[in-house]
């Protein structure tokens, strides 16, 4: 058999390539003289770079062969597997199928027996498995070296629905082409369809004008216009013929089963190319916004010559028939009949048109997905006077936004930008290590104390355990345990965690009964101390609560201590801690033990709070302690406007230090700068994932009086639930003016 250079040689240009593509030996070459298509079989004796494979086929294909593809199909000896080519294979895998594209980045493979386990960073499990992506990764091992591997997933396997990373994989998990919307997309279609009117073929098109006006604008998206539609009395044929009484099946129904079908969609993107005969071959991607397919046209430029004449955003019907392409890997639609039809035109009538303060644009990572300009231009053609910008972290698309704002002026209208960001706030003003009033010497009484529970949110999950140890004077005097009967299944996960199962907790006292003895062991305005104090605590006043009983606790958490006082510590969990000041091994996530470790370390903290830093009582710990790295503080979302040009000067400041001084994993504005820079600024309390939000769910009031501006998310909620978290966002306003 012939080495790959010189049988190719005769074709291509081979020294640039490597030596393991030129000297690998080819076992067979396939051809499909009609499409113009080659595989080639080889024998390779080491393994190939992916990226030197595409190379030599672009080579292959560009020569005077005049191929419309050409594929090398590798083959090596079993012994050279390994996972560290498993990058290698997500790249010829990913090049069949784009849609892979993201949720597969930084993923990591192993060998466990004869599975091959793919850890996943960024979720999407059910993605790869609807796309078949074990069984195809399992096939290519087999095909390149002979060996065969059951394909699992681990690690994170699915990402939470209201994360960025989630959404933005939402809005691209069929095609990884970035939509841009028209601003004057009406007036297009009805300058195509004037054209399609004109020519001497036989189709012919209805007027808009005698379409009723209801039909081509829309105000308000409810019923049938609650997602984009097109128009059917404006469908104009321009390729094979009209297309009548049939009604389009929606995209996301679409399979390579389906066969002869009609859709409708939104055009995103075309290629055309030219077949050796000089035919074309036109492929367009539409949307209808519940699916996308690409829609394939094959003939002669005459034939075509209206299909050619389509661009991105415009809007057609469709009638072909849908299989699977064994080219692009995917379903597609061969289509027989295109019309263009008009998209109901979305309007405006309110008489005082609203402001938008919270948008984002095509700056803001993983978010928005438009432009500032075409965003600016829908905002003015609906009648709005203003608009503020308010991507995350960044001032990048005020360029864009000014010049859109000038560009409108200079045609003589009118419009305002408000320059603003959403920016990653954190509140170092807030120590976290102590938060209550009862004042203590450090030598008096103090309830060290921890809870096992089923899940993180103390608004819906439960107590299993209580543990506490009293501590006098240093000295531990006491202890207390109890389990406590959640009254609901405790997850597997936990039990794992835990060891903590429901026949444990069976005859446990329900959760009134094991709390109210808690707090009476703690006594009236006791300090407790807890690590990470503010999840162990929510879950005590949240159970006070829901059964009517008092809670009066101060509280220390140790965690906030801890990295003040021991900052060579890369991690503070209780048991790195332990770990740290060489206290001996504990049955960790055990209340009770975690309770008296967390007593020991305690006992430690207190000594070197005295000598250390001279600290007497728990009131001066905060105010004697270091500020803590940025790394420690929560970062919360908030809205900051610039109401003049002073405000803008300080927004960029804030940016800037944001960026170089205070970058950790997001560009972090601490308060204590915000104040420096408050001159011009308006502050808005953002959306859920704001300060204020999470201090109204997690039942603390008293951040309301630092915003001037409320913002109320209801996506994804009633009207009424929308009503009552506004509501709360005004009351938490006005107890702060009168608390004040």
């Amino acid at each position: 058999m012939n080495k790959f250079i010189d049988f190719f040689g005769r074709y291509i240009e081979t020294k640039n390539l490597p030596d393991g593509i030129n000297n690998s030996i080819i076992s067979n070459i396939k051809i499909d003289s009609e499409q113009r298509i080659m595989n080639i079989y080889a024998e390779c004796g080491e393994l190939l770079d992916r990226k030197d494979i595409f190379e030599a086929e672009r080579k292959i294909r560009e020569s005077v062969l005049n191929l419309s593809h050409c594929f090398f199909r590798p083959h090596y000896e079993s012994v050279l597997f390994d996972v560290g080519y498993y990058p290698q294979l997500v790249m010829e895998l990913k090049r069949r199928n784009a849609s892979l594209n993201g949720t597969l980045n930084d993923s990591t493979a192993e060998i466990v027996g004869n599975r091959l386990v793919i850890y996943l960073q960024h979720g999407g499990k059910d993605l790869l498995e609807a796309q078949n992506f074990g069984k195809n990764l399992s096939e290519l091992i087999k095909n390149e070296f002979g060996v065969k591997f059951d394909v699992d997933f681990s690690g994170v396997l699915s990402i939470d629905s209201e994360s960025q990373v989630y959404i933005e994989q939402q809005k691209t998990n069929e095609e990884k082409v970035l939509r841009e919307v028209q601003t004057e997309a009406q007036q297009q279609y009805e300058s195509i369809m004037k054209t399609a009117n004109e020519r001497k073929a036989q189709f012919t098109k209805p007027a808009t004008e005698d379409i009723p006006k209801t039909e081509l604008e829309i105000e308000i998206r409810e019923g049938e216009s609650l997602t984009p539609t097109y128009i059917p009395e404006s469908a104009a044929a321009i390729y094979g013929g009209a297309i009548k009484g049939e009604k389009p099946m929606e995209l996301k129904k679409v399979n390579a089963n389906t066969g002869k079908v009609v859709v409708w969609g939104q055009i995103f993107s075309m290629e055309v190319k030219e077949s050796k005969n000089k035919s074309k071959i036109i492929s367009i991607k539409i949307t209808d916004f519940t699916g996308s397919i690409t829609l394939k046209v094959i003939g002669a430029q005459e034939k075509c010559k209206g299909v050619l004449e389509l661009k991105c955003g415009m809007a057609v019907l469709v009638k072909g028939t849908a299989q699977y392409d064994n080219f692009d890997h995917d379903t597609t639609m061969m289509a027989s009949n295109i019309s263009i039809v008009a998209m109901p035109k979305i309007v405006d009538k309110a008489e005082k048109k609203r402001v938008e303060l919270h948008l984002h644009t095509n700056m803001s990572a993983m978010d928005g997905v438009t432009g500032a300009k075409d965003l600016i231009n829908r905002a003015y053609s609906w009648g709005m006077p203003a608009i503020a910008i308010t991507d995350h972290g960044v001032a990048q698309a005020y360029p864009d936004a000014m010049n859109a704002c000038d560009a409108i002026e200079k045609k003589g209208g009118k419009f305002k930008i408000i320059y603003g960001v959403e920016s990653y706030f954190i509140n170092d003003e807030v120590s976290g290590a102590v938060e209550g009033t009862a004042e203590k010497s450090l030598d008096g009484e103090f309830i060290v104390f921890d809870i096992e529970t089923t899940g993180l949110g103390a608004a819906k999950e439960r107590i299993t355990e209580i543990g506490a140890v009293k501590m006098v004077n240093g000295e531990i005097k006491d202890i207390f345990s109890t389990f406590v009967n959640p009254e609901k299944p405790i997850p597997e996960k936990i039990t794992e965690l835990t060891g903590i199962d429901d026949s444990m907790v069976a005859d446990a006292p329900k959760e009134k009964e094991a709390v109210e003895r808690f707090l009476n062991y703690c006594g009236e305005n006791a300090v407790v101390v807890a690590h990470n104090a503010n999840f162990d605590t929510s879950f005590i006043k949240a159970a006070a609560e829901r059964n009517d009983l008092p809670y009066t606790l101060t509280h220390i958490d140790t965690l906030a201590i801890s990295r003040r006082i021991f900052p060579q510590l890369a991690k503070h969990k209780l048991d790195n801690i332990a770990k740290f000041l060489k206290l001996g091994d504990f049955n960790h996530h055990r209340a009770c033990d975690d309770a008296m470790m967390l007593a020991k370390i305690f006992q430690v903290m207190l000594q070197k709070l005295k000598d250390d830093f001279g600290i007497k009582d728990i009131s001066e710990i905060s105010k004697a302690l270091p500020k803590p790295d940025i790394k420690a503080y929560k970062s919360y979302h908030q809205i900051i406007l610039a109401k003049n040009q002073a405000g803008l000067k300080n927004l960029y400041k804030l940016i800037s230090k944001a960026h170089i001084n205070y970058f950790y994993k997001k560009p972090l504005i601490p308060k204590s700068e915000l104040e420096k820079h408050r001159d011009g600024l308006i502050i808005g309390s953002a959306c859920e994932a704001g300060e204020l939000f999470r201090a109204i769910v997690e039942g603390i009031i008293t951040v309301g009086g630092w915003f001037e501006l409320f913002f109320v998310n209801t996506l994804g909620m009633s009207f009424n639930t929308g009503l009552y978290i506004y509501i709360l966002c005004l009351a938490a306003a006005v107890i702060w003016a009168i608390w004040e």
